[in-house]
């Protein structure tokens, strides 16, 4: 578990200081945990998150509500609020949902996508390979899930993409490609590759067979996270 002092500073730090509105402050939390900015487990001080926007507690307490609503934050008994940590068993399943949604999505995307649809796809994919050359794993990790959603939101069905994008949100502050080592990026970067190649001609069938294999794939880098770091905790 991260150290409770220090978590709070680097909460602090990273927390800018926009509108004061609820809405603002939704949005400033929710930008800075899912930037990876804070690991699950920091703890998110009501108080001094209070004095940055210069509000009340209210309003903050009001917005870490919402943000618990979404599963990004937890409240603990005693111990305020606090990023919100999986469990290895939970992480899993939100890979699992996601995967699901994603395929879904997917099949209808293929036949629907527009030639700026493509063109997105192969300029984040080209993103991609550009954070993989010079070995940046945040943007890797960024441009991972531009190129997932890209994938998935010609579909034109905004329910499964709005619950795709939230299930992702939950899994987004492991920040998973950070804290794979460059080989097994540059192996997860093939799968993409050959994801891409399906899309543009347009076949579902190999679309799913290479969405499969990543999934497979991704599932095995989820399962071997050490259970020293934080990112998840102990539990079924």
């Amino acid at each position: 578990m991260p150290d409770r002092r220090h978590s709070a500073a680097l909460f602090k730090a990273v927390v800018g200081r926009g509108g004061t509105s609820a809405p603002n402050i939704v949005d400033e939390l929710r930008r800075v945990i899912l930037d990876g900015a804070v690991p699950p487990g920091t703890p998110i001080p009501v108080g001094e998150v209070a004095d940055l926007f210069g509000v009340s507690h209210i309003p903050v307490r009001e917005s870490l509500k919402t943000l618990t609503g979404e599963g990004l934050v937890q409240h603990r008994p005693n111990a305020g609020y606090a990023v919100a940590q999986l469990t290895a068993t939970e992480l899993a399943e939100m890979y699992l949902v996601r995967e699901t949604l994603e395929s879904a999505a997917m099949a209808a995307a293929v036949h629907k996508a527009t030639a700026a649809d493509r063109a997105h796809l192969i300029e984040t994919h080209e993103s991609m390979a550009q954070a993989l050359k010079f070995d940046d794993a945040q943007a890797y990790h960024r441009y991972s899930r531009q190129f997932h959603m890209a994938l998935s939101r010609p579909c034109c069905m905004l329910r499964l993409v709005r619950m795709l994008e939230n299930a992702w949100n939950i899994t987004e502050p492991v920040q998973l490609m950070v804290h794979v080592g460059r080989d097994q990026r540059t192996l997860l970067h093939e799968d993409h590759r050959v994801m891409l190649d399906a899309f543009l001609a347009r076949d579902p069938d190999a679309l799913a067979a290479a969405s499969a294999a990543h999934n497979k794939r991704l599932n095995g880098v989820v399962a071997s996270l050490p259970a020293d770091t934080g990112l998840v905790i102990d539990g079924a």
